[in-house]
């Protein structure tokens, strides 16, 4: 039936998702760290800092969504699908707009005189935001195919 076959391609979506989070979370404390072990020597970097920090942040609530998620994972109906499906379409396109956001940021804080900061955030948000619709675009692929059958 297809039903197991969504719900396993769920556990998969929500498994890259948990390891994106892991990852962001991973990756930002690192460069939080070297910022930190050079400040005292170079002043630091702000846009390192302030990248580090979206990824962090954003890495911990990709972790919540993830896990909150995956505690009520079950097979789903039709109806259950087509609210996954819609609930997909609108998380892409909120996606989306976080990467317009984090554009936003970055340029701005570059017209403002190279604010590294602003700029390294917006780039940490830009990163994050593509992430997001790749992994829910895939998914949204593979439901398509599953409705297909």
């Amino acid at each position: 039936m297809w039903s197991d076959s969504l719900l396993l391609a769920e556990k998969a979506h929500l498994s890259r998702l948990l390891l994106w989070g892991a990852a962001s979370v991973v990756v930002g404390s690192a460069l939080l760290v070297l910022v930190a072990a050079r400040r005292g020597a170079t002043g630091g970097s702000p846009l390192l800092s302030q990248f580090g920090v979206q990824c962090v942040a954003w890495g911990v609530i990709d972790l919540a969504i993830a896990g909150f998620a995956w505690r009520g994972l079950a097979e789903r109906d039709v109806a259950g699908a087509t609210k996954l499906d819609r609930l997909l379409w609108l998380n892409t396109g909120l996606d989306v707009g976080y990467a317009a956001v984090g554009v936003t940021l970055a340029v701005v804080g570059w017209q403002l005189g190279r604010r590294l900061g602003l700029v390294g955030a917006g780039l940490g948000v830009v990163v994050q935001g593509l992430a997001l619709v790749v992994l829910d675009a895939h998914f949204i692929g593979v439901i398509n195919r599953l409705a297909a059958r």
